[in-house]
């Protein structure tokens, strides 16, 4: 078998194929979908404030019920939430379509289906993080994780282009459309996967009580709580480079043509993470992806004095490959050590964490950066990035995680003793 062959190797197995197949068609409208809303909003109020508003209108409703969509994912089976929810966004973003069409939506509508599109969510992402080990071999989990990856850091890259020619050669209202029909392509790619019966959390014991399991898996795994509150400061910290770059790019550099060319580099970047991850497996992987991690630090660093516009956008991949590396060795360990039938709460857990401090860290970085100076911000945000990055490891149990490695001719895995 050729390098390349066994790179995509958990393609070959026809569970994971269909799943990979789904989401790729669904993250082809998605990557689309952030320059469509924008010019949707414009057509429709003309007010960037509005653009603010129905931004808030996904993200609340998903950050608020994502752990009751991991409870539900780990009680029922993991492909039918997920089903159920790319089916609820296909109605909901047809719907916002036809309305964009006929000139007929109101600002109302937008906020009503971007809550619908935020719930939704809330119930997907939870599921999929659970669902993928069940399509794929142990040994191959990884390999899975970062062709997931692969596809959406290309289509984060080709997808706002994309956007923009049609949007420029038609409206949005097209564009909704069209993320409408890859999402019942997804569900369509759902219904035809076969999946192995598994245990699930039972649906008799109560919601809150199953909310209360998941939490104790949680917390019984050091490294794994550990690990949420790191997520939970780098998103924190990594706000001021996306609030303040722009600004710096008006300022300093050439204004909007370059700030593009500088995020178009960091998903090259991406691409180039999920490249390497294809191969890259350290026996301790969370050691090795937060050492990793601190070159994520770079991105705001780059814009201090500013460094060229090449600078900056190397910069820029380095650090978005770096991220992308690291969170695929996070995803594989935590799928690997976590039990299948709590793996949707604990991660609900997780998205919850990672995303709870993130409007925080959009709202404080501009009165920050006019407070204290903008050079200062960023200096800030990259010792917080580079510190927790390396804090982290002085956790005993973040650093001894290993990887499961198969048994030789067998084909099984070995699983290894998780650190608490």
């Amino acid at each position: 078998m050729s390098a390349v062959a066994r790179r995509f190797g958990a393609l070959e197995e026809r569970p994971f194929r269909l799943l990979w197949s789904g989401q790729a068609l669904s993250d082809v409208g998605n990557a689309m979908l952030p320059v469509a809303l924008a010019f949707a909003v414009l057509q429709v109020t003309g007010s960037l404030s509005d653009l603010g508003l129905v931004l808030a209108a996904a993200l609340v409703p998903r950050v608020l019920l994502l752990l009751a969509g991991g409870v539900w994912a780990d009680r029922l089976p993991r492909q039918i939430v997920m089903l159920s929810a790319d089916l609820v966004r296909a109605l909901s973003q047809g719907a916002l379509a036809l309305l964009l069409l006929t000139g007929s939506a109101r600002l109302w509508h937008l906020l009503v289906a971007a809550v619908v599109y935020g719930v939704a969510q809330a119930f997907f992402g939870p599921a999929s993080t659970g669902l993928v080990p069940e399509t794929v071999a142990a040994a191959r989990l990884q390999q899975a994780n970062a062709l997931v990856s692969l596809t959406r850091s290309t289509l984060n890259v080709a997808g706002p282009a994309l956007a923009g020619v049609l949007v420029a050669a038609f409206e949005p209202g097209w564009v909704f459309a069209l993320d409408a029909a890859t999402f019942v392509a997804s569900a369509v790619f759902l219904v035809a996967l076969p999946l192995p019966r598994r245990n699930r959390a039972g649906t008799n014991e109560a919601f809150v009580a199953q909310l209360a399991d998941g939490w104790r898996e949680l917390r019984a795994r050091t490294w794994v709580s550990a690990s949420i509150a790191y997520f939970s400061i780098w998103n924190l910290a990594i706000a001021p480079f996306f609030v303040l770059g722009p600004f710096i790019a008006r300022e300093e550099l050439d204004g909007a043509s370059d700030w593009g060319l500088i995020l178009a580099a960091g998903g090259v970047g991406a691409i180039a993470g999920s490249l390497i991850s294809l191969r890259f497996r350290p026996r301790r992987p969370l050691r090795a992806g937060y050492i990793i991690g601190t070159l994520t630090a770079l991105e705001p660093l780059a814009l201090i004095r500013p460094l060229p516009t090449a600078g900056i956008a190397a910069a820029a991949a380095v650090a978005f490959g770096a991220l992308t590396i690291s969170n695929t060795l996070w995803l594989t360990a935590l799928q690997e050590h976590v039990p299948r039938e709590a793996l949707s709460r604990v991660s609900a857990y997780d998205w919850m964490g990672s995303l709870v401090f993130m409007p925080i860290g959009y709202a404080v970085a501009g009165p920050l950066g006019e407070a204290i100076g903008l050079d200062a911000t960023l200096w800030t945000a990259g010792a917080l990035l580079a510190g927790a990055s390396l804090a982290i490891l002085a956790f005993p149990s973040v650093r001894n995680v290993r990887r499961f490695d198969p048994v030789p001719d067998a084909g099984l895995t070995v699983p290894r003793l998780t650190p608490q």
